[in-house]
């Protein structure tokens, strides 16, 4: 509340000043209505990183670009596309943990059954869980050792800021792997292809646009998007 006070000096009124009396409310529902929404702020600003960093999306959009780089179809299908398939991918393999964190930490909260403390640990713990998964020990050993972390005794123990890139690294490392095996049909086709040109004298002519049918004609013929999709699903643990 606001008062206006004037002050006098030898009869002569100056200046009259702002005083702000601070009283308690006795309902916080205003400031609490306040902070969530700056916490709903902050979660919308980084959920990119999150979706990215912390779920299978980083595995799935490597293997789908190197398996377009390997066809060699010339950005076809489109980035665009690659990563819309990515994402839908991401949201089907983590929907399990999804709605373990919406049943047990989102609706309880809502309902004002527990804190903002007890809820985050509640979210986590599922996240937690499926990150630990999909991470090499060697990779979370690495971080651990670096972070000077001594108190550990288990993997659900490890802080999130050390477990994040360790998992990043590991999916990183998976996807590297998926898709050298993905790779190699393709690049067998192309040798040979290149060896047939070069003995008939064929110099000129590019390997790509003789191996290209070849490659699209192999891959519908194998049911490539069924096989990639389902192993790439499939590997998640």
């Amino acid at each position: 509340m606001e008062i206006l006070r004037k002050i006098k000096l030898n009869g002569a009124n100056l200046i009259a000043l702002p005083v702000i009396a601070i009283t308690k409310h006795p309902h916080h529902s205003e400031v609490s209505a306040l902070i969530q929404i700056l916490l709903i702020f902050t979660v919308v600003s980084i959920a990119p990183s999150i979706l990215i960093m912390m779920t299978s999306f980083v595995r799935i959009v490597v293997v789908l670009s190197f398996l377009s780089t390997s066809m060699g179809t010339q950005n076809m299908p489109p980035n665009q596309v690659i990563i819309g398939l990515s994402l839908f991918l991401t949201f089907f393999v983590m929907a399990p943990v999804i709605g373990n964190i919406y049943h047990n930490a989102y609706i309880p909260y809502t309902n004002k059954k527990i804190g903002i403390t007890q809820a985050y640990k509640r979210g986590v713990k599922p996240l937690k869980k499926f990150m630990l998964r999909q991470t090499r020990t060697k990779d979370l050993g690495l971080f651990v050792r670096m972070a000077k972390l001594k108190k550990i005794k288990s993997p659900q123990d490890v802080p999130m800021y050390v477990l994040v890139p360790a998992f990043v690294i590991s999916e990183l490392t998976t996807a590297f792997e998926i898709s050298f095996l993905i790779y190699l049909p393709f690049l067998v086709i192309d040798l040979v292809v290149s060896s047939l040109l070069m003995s008939m004298g064929m110099m000129m002519l590019p390997p790509t646009m003789i191996s290209l049918p070849f490659k699209l004609m192999l891959f519908v013929l194998v049911n490539g998007w069924y096989l990639v999709v389902g192993s790439l699903v499939q590997s998640f643990k």
